[in-house]
């Protein structure tokens, strides 16, 4: 009876916030998920849906891989000397490049006469050794075609320019994030898809035009505006959709079938192609039907209720009923607009997330997490292409990874758990890298860095999805592109990880070991949101983060009223 009667009291102490202006009801997560039962949690219109976001995951594995199938380096380079051009290959190799204990010096030549080599055919044994003169040859066997390295000659004392470009990309995502997630949740989800795939283009198209550094540095820098915001705006819209029961399987199907796919077949395609801008005029073009867009796909309704646009999101949801063959009922669908229309007397913005100390410290322990998980990715990624066997065969294997990693988070997610799914495979992940530092190039190399991958790939899979759930409607798309700016701020230096290895061989493997461990461990402080409906409002992700999380313990008192509101409150 007493516990009864607190729960009545506790009730109405709520009503009488939510009356004041204190809390925004929850009704309004409530209400959307019933309209979602009515309307079909997975029905047809859902399921075109599903499929309208393969093409956006293959721009979004081209915007992030294509880069490294046009300026991949062939391994067999020497020094090129002009008075030797018509000799056999081999010949002018022997005669150019002096021979180390790893093979031909790729970096220097011999400062002979080339006159008197050519009549004896020999190098004097006293001959001086310098750096290359003359430019570079290329020997195009372990890739089969000229890229933008073998032609401008980007290796040896040039070799930085890679790591430099591939770091200006990801300082253009920065933009990206600050400028495309405002937009989606200042304007809506569709502009920022069309506006996001567009710049995408413009930047790959552009790079075909490019003769040097700083021009190329440019075009991937607008590239670089697109990444991740030409998938994760779409992949955010439609999860908005999905119902809880079918959320994991929507969100990880897609990333295996669409993202994990394009990354098997993108080097089959380049080697098809065998031309880079051939390759990046295939792959670009079709990008501009994304016109399209804002005819064939549904503004979010989740996002049109929180700006209080009732009306609009009715008709996207009456267009739901339509294609479904469903009817949401008349007192639910008045319930959601009465919610939808009532005054909301707090500022819902990503400013008002870092005021509230639960909010805050949820959002950073993500960033930190999501960022370290990353990575190792894009660090594992660029390692691939000097593991000891053909790069296009290691690439794909890797890629492979995802598919079956992906389904299996999409099949345990629910069972295990956000924690588990993201905790555990960082922290296996951490400790196969480091097993990875004593093993010599091979098969054996190339087997353990696989199955890293597959490890670290499930635990970002399971916190893209993690990233939809804690953070609430008005600032989803805001919120996890800050954290996904964070993240990809982080791989700016992920090509000088790699690069250190020509310093010392055990040192990127050293890096990549310990930020896994670290990532595995900050995902034990984030709150757990198995079976529980995305927060509509900031009050309820705060809510989210005081009840399931070791950041604070839940009290239904005052601290269930966010910091800024009871701050107005107070003035």
């Amino acid at each position: 009876m007493f516990a009864g009667n607190g729960q009545t009291c506790r009730r109405q102490k709520r009503r009488t916030r939510v009356a004041r202006g204190h809390l925004q009801p929850d009704e309004d997560t409530d209400t959307l998920e019933s309209i979602l039962q009515h309307v079909g949690e997975m029905g047809r219109y859902q399921i075109l849906l599903f499929l309208s976001m393969a093409p956006f995951a293959f721009v979004y594995c081209c915007v992030y891989f294509l880069q490294m199938f046009i300026t991949t380096t062939p391994q067999r380079h020497w020094c090129k000397v002009p008075q030797l051009q018509h000799l056999d290959m081999e010949l002018r190799r022997n005669l150019t490049a002096p021979l180390t204990p790893d093979g031909w010096d790729r970096c220097s030549m011999y400062d002979a006469n080339w006159t008197h080599v050519l009549i004896h055919l020999t190098v004097p044994p006293d001959t001086n050794i310098v750096p290359c003169k003359y430019g570079w040859e290329f020997e195009l066997d372990d890739i089969p075609y000229q890229t933008i390295v073998s032609e401008r000659g980007w290796v040896c004392e040039h070799a930085s320019n890679i790591p430099l470009a591939q770091s200006i990309f990801f300082v253009g995502s920065l933009f990206r994030g600050i400028f495309f997630g405002w937009m989606a949740d200042r304007y809506g989800r569709v502009p920022a898809i069309v506006g996001s795939n567009i710049m995408a283009m413009a930047g790959g198209i552009g790079t075909i035009y490019t003769s040097g550094l700083w021009d190329f540095i440019i075009c991937r820098f607008l590239v670089g505006t697109s990444f991740d915001s030409c998938f994760m705006i779409i992949y955010i819209l439609v999860l908005e959709y999905i119902g809880t029961s079918h959320r994991s399987l929507i969100a990880n199907t897609s990333l295996a079938l669409y993202y994990g796919g394009a990354s098997v077949v993108l080097p089959w395609i380049a080697i098809w192609i065998s031309d880079w801008r051939k390759l990046l005029w295939y792959t670009n073009l079709p990008i501009l039907l994304v016109v399209i867009v804002p005819f064939t796909i549904p503004e979010s309704a989740r996002w049109l209720s929180s700006r209080g646009q009732t009306i609009k999101a009715v008709k996207v949801m009456r267009r739901f009923e339509k294609v479904n063959g469903t009817k949401i009922p008349e007192d639910i669908l008045n319930r959601f607009i009465m919610s939808s229309n009532q005054p909301r007397n707090t500022d819902e913005s990503l400013i008002t997330v870092f005021r509230s100390a639960p909010l805050r410290k949820m959002v950073i322990i993500l960033m930190l997490a999501f960022t370290f998980s990353e990575l190792i990715i894009d660090g594992l990624v660029r390692m691939s292409e000097d593991l000891g066997l053909d790069f296009f065969v290691t690439f794909t294997v890797a890629s492979a990874t995802e598919i079956p990693s992906i389904l299996l988070v999409a099949f345990l997610l629910d069972r295990l758990g956000r924690i588990s799914m993201s905790g555990g495979p960082a922290l296996t992940a951490g400790c196969l890298i480091l097993i990875a530092a004593f093993i010599p190039k091979g098969v054996a190399l190339v087997s353990v860095t696989t199955i890293a991958r597959f490890m670290v790939n499930m635990s970002v899979t399971a916190m893209m999805q993690w990233c939809m759930e804690l953070l609430p409607t008005p600032v989803r798309a805001s919120g996890s592109s800050v954290i996904h700016v964070l993240a990809f701020a982080a791989t700016t230096i992920s090509p000088y990880v790699v690069f250190s290895g020509k310093l010392c061989r055990l040192l990127p493997f050293f890096i990549l070991s310990c930020i896994g461990l670290l990532a595995g461990t900050m995902t034990l402080l984030l709150p757990e949101t198995k079976g529980m409906p995305m927060p509509q409002t900031i009050a309820e992700g705060e809510k989210l983060a005081i009840k399931n999380t070791l950041c604070g313990k839940h009290q239904d008192s005052e601290d269930d009223i966010p910091l800024h509101v009871r701050k107005s409150s107070v003035r």
